[in-house]
């Protein structure tokens, strides 16, 4: 696994719209004030052309907004990209992506969303870790999380362990300025999906906002099975983030995947707080993936600080994670090998 080199105060972040783009006013606040924050930690921040347009969702063609990316990651003096924001259509820029150009130019890379389309298929196809964790936008409330924080020290190389945090904001919530911070209202609890008094994982992670994963599986940018065979030692842990699908549709994206060999070697899966939990058929969430992959016979954790329903933690697509769930209680630590 390749690791990019850590960020330190006087780099460069490279913030690109991959999907949608900061088309409104509300939106390039939120811009405005994420560069204001993170220029004052001492970094320098530039921004492609389109980061601030949107247009039917996407913030120029796909031919473009991979051409802006690859410009940032061929840039060497931009040291880490991030992304504007998530949205509906990153997966269109693969086909104009150079997956040889990126694999001679590592480079944190960060978002989550639809910003798995990137990361997960940058850490699958070309063996470098990416980031898990929030989109440039995320940066501009006042004053930041400690989710934020976390985040920052992470890129900067701090190899703390993450916490579960106390309380999670329910669901998105209006904004007004686009500054707001979160509104946290209801307890974190991590539930053990089987009610082990303990989970306790070690293993390669990988995974991503669910939604987006499903639409890779069986394309020409589905390269799991090779990257399962090849740390077959380690084992792999699973997270998946999930936005809209319904427990129905969950049931039936888990169940492409196993056929498609992505649980090969599976040490273990965690689910994080899902944005919606909708089912045409009374079909309760935890049930929907218990029937989907129960048979793999792995410990499955639900509700952790992964994803949508904010606070979230950093995950490092392509490290080794030692996962722990016990009494609601969680905490994540890596090794990168």
């Amino acid at each position: 696994m390749i690791y990019p080199e850590f960020i330190k105060p006087g780099d460069t972040i490279g913030v690109t719209a991959t999907s949608a783009g900061n088309g409104d006013e509300l939106h390039i606040r939120k811009l405005e004030s994420a560069i204001a924050q993170i220029t004052k930690k001492g970094y320098k921040v530039v921004e492609t052309p389109d980061v601030r347009k949107n247009k039917n969702g996407r913030s120029a063609p796909k031919e473009i907004r991979a051409k802006e990316l690859m410009e940032l990651i061929e840039n060497k003096d931009v040291d880490a990209i991030i992304t504007a924001r998530g949205g509906e259509f990153l997966l269109e820029i693969l086909p104009f992506l150079d997956f040889n150009k990126i694999k001679k130019n590592p480079k944190w890379i960060q978002g989550y969303s639809d910003t798995t389309g990137l990361s997960f298929c940058v850490t699958t196809i070309c063996d470098i870790a990416t980031i898990y964790g929030e989109n440039f936008g995320s940066f501009g409330m006042k004053p930041w999380h400690d989710s934020l924080k976390n985040n920052i020290r992470i890129l900067e190389g701090e190899n703390s362990t993450q916490q579960s945090f106390g309380k999670y904001q329910d669901g998105w919530q209006e904004e007004v300025t686009g500054l707001e911070p979160l509104k946290l209202t209801k307890k974190v609890k991590w539930q053990n999906g089987r009610g082990e008094k303990e989970i306790k994982l070690k293993g390669r992670l990988i995974g991503g906002c669910i939604d987006i994963l499903v639409s890779l599986v069986g394309t020409k940018f589905d390269k799991v099975p090779k990257f399962c065979k090849k740390y077959k030692e380690d084992g792999i842990i699973w997270f998946f983030d999930n936005c809209e699908l319904t427990s129905e549709e969950i049931i039936r994206g888990l169940w492409q995947m196993k056929e498609a060999d992505w649980f090969e070697n599976c040490k273990g899966v965690i689910f994080g707080r899902s944005m919606t939990l909708k089912s045409i058929m009374g079909i309760e969430f935890k049930d929907a993936v218990l029937q989907a992959i129960g048979e793999l016979n792995v410990p499955i954790i639900f509700d952790a600080d992964i994803g949508h329903v904010s606070p979230q933690m950093t995950l490092i697509n392509g490290a080794i994670a030692n996962i722990q769930s016990k009494d609601g209680k969680g905490q994540v630590s890596f090794k990168l090998k």
